[in-house]
């Protein structure tokens, strides 16, 4: 570097109040719009993707938000739930898939999907390891939940109780791991997928026994044994564990119709059929059909109202750094007055002080640019996935 690019560059690192103020203001006028788009943008593209991976959810009346999220993200809520007799109503109309959710349950955090087979194609999701669930008490985790939960094929992870406190809401109940997906970068990658009759079992709503009399339990359990009686401790009340023997006591209490769902995802045979069905079931005042695209659309324009007061903040920010910056120029100017002038003597045209100036801006400027794109970019390297905002 020779000539007027060095003087501009040796004047720049000579005034490092000066250029630390400079570049301060014009990095933060330069992240904010910047850091906003490209923020709004990647969960704009994420959510509306997933969005137009699912035809219709079915729920209750209520939040149409809350039951989207729920049922794309499994995010907690306190919807009401749908009876599971929806379900076969809706079959029996044969006018698309019905696939339901049961959301309800995690198992150390990670939260637990039962649903039907259906789930899987619909979503694209193919186990690396295993299979998918077959019997009760099979659990196939994503990606990321084997991952936390360090288990793979073969091995058991534990539901979270609803209740600690409670003794008579049930306890945790063992799984046995069946599978692991292919990471497929959705929400699907932390979840636990089980099949529906787990969450009756998770639900306390089915239940197996073990053989007390067979000797399967520990003797310290048995407060008394006869020829025909065995008296077992009320600790001994349900298997939570779903062993051969368990298997084939598994038996539920109540009309299975009534048992609760989170939702239903409808994937109609055509747009007719989806039309005709949203309309009947939004017309019965009890339950609701909606289109998540929609929802997530209704979504979005909330955040871009936001964003909109927050591009109106940067116009402002931008304008008072440009002011400044013109205040810095001219006020450099007036002190600098003998500097060019001497400059000038020398034999340095007028055109080489309008460079110098010039090249000073553009090192500053170009020292802010470098500056803000890494703080953009670790900005959205930091950023949180769908499964952890929503």
């Amino acid at each position: 570097m020779r000539g007027w690019p060095l003087l501009a560059w040796r004047h720049v690192q000579h005034h490092k109040v000066q250029t630390t103020i400079l570049v301060i203001c014009l990095v933060v006028s330069m992240v904010l719009p910047v850091t906003v788009a490209v923020v709004t943008e990647r969960y704009e593209s994420d959510l509306v993707a997933r969005a137009d991976a699912t035809p219709f959810v079915v729920g209750t009346r209520g939040s149409r938000f809350d039951l989207t999220l729920a049922a794309l993200y499994y995010r907690p809520t306190d919807i009401a739930p749908v009876p599971f007799g929806v379900v076969d109503e809706l079959q029996r109309e044969r006018t698309g898939v019905i696939i339901p959710l049961h959301l309800r349950f995690t198992a150390r955090g990670q939260p637990i999907v039962a649903t039907s087979p259906e789930y899987y194609e619909l979503r694209r999701l193919l186990p690396v390891e295993g299979t998918v669930p077959l019997i009760v008490g099979d659990a196939l985790l994503g990606a990321d939940a084997a991952r936390a939960l360090e288990a793979g094929v073969g091995d058991v992870i534990y539901s979270d109780p609803r209740e600690v406190y409670d003794i008579a809401k049930p306890s945790a109940i063992k799984l046995r791991v069946c599978g692991v997906l292919a990471e497929a970068g959705t929400p699907d990658d932390a979840a636990v997928f089980t099949d529906i009759a787990t969450a009756w079992l998770l639900e306390g709503l089915s239940h197996g026994h073990v053989d007390v009399a067979a000797g399967a339990i520990d003797e310290s359990l048995v407060l008394g044994r006869t020829d025909d009686v065995v008296m077992v401790s009320g600790a001994l009340i349900e298997a939570n564990e779903m062993t051969d023997e368990a298997l084939a006591s598994v038996h539920s209490h109540g009309d299975p119709t009534t048992f609760p769902l989170t939702a239903l995802i409808v994937v109609p045979n055509d747009s007719k059929a989806g039309t005709i069905m949203k309309s009947r079931l939004n017309a019965d005042g009890v339950l609701q059909m909606v289109a998540p695209r929609a929802v997530i659309d209704d979504l979005m324009a909330v955040v871009f109202r936001i964003k909109a007061l927050l591009d109106t903040f940067s116009v402002l920010l931008a304008v008072a750094t440009l002011l400044l910056i013109v205040l810095v120029m001219l006020l450099t100017m007036r002190l600098r007055a003998k500097e060019m002038e001497t400059l000038h003597r020398m034999g340095c045209g007028r055109s080489v002080v309008a460079k110098l100036y010039a090249g000073e801006l553009v090192a500053v400027l170009g020292l802010s640019t470098l500056i803000a794109a890494g703080l953009v970019a670790a900005v959205v390297a930091a950023l949180p996935d769908l499964v952890q905002v929503f």
